[in-house]
């Protein structure tokens, strides 16, 4: 993975000061929920919709948000701006509850989280 430190100052300078911590060894948003990346998506698009969607929100982008090296914001095909790293869009996992969860890491052999 990348060098933490290049990897920390890319986050900060993508979302801004606060929005993207580490616990644990994992990346997590703001809040300290778990970020996660799909093996079914491709080409920078999203494959998680509907049903999936509900169980793995993808983690919005808003408007006026700058990206950083390694980071983009990909469109859903909902019209949503979604946030990906290295080209993987990234989720939350609803089984997630309280900040440092990890349940969703490895579900169905397909779901991982972000590691740093």
């Amino acid at each position: 993975m990348t060098n933490l430190k290049t990897f920390a100052a890319s986050a900060l300078l993508a979302f801004g000061f606060g929005s993207v911590a580490f616990a644990a060894g994992m990346m997590t948003d703001a809040n300290g929920m778990t970020l996660y990346f799909f093996d079914k998506d491709s080409g920078g698009a999203s494959a998680c919709y509907d049903d999936c969607a509900v169980k793995w929100p993808p983690y919005l982008a808003h408007e006026g948000e700058a990206a950083a090296k390694g980071w983009s914001q990909i469109a859903r095909k909902d019209g949503a701006m979604q946030w990906a790293y290295d080209g993987k869009p990234l989720y939350f996992f609803k089984g997630d509850h309280a900040k440092g969860d990890h349940m969703g890491d490895g579900l169905g052999g397909v779901w991982h989280m972000l590691k740093r």
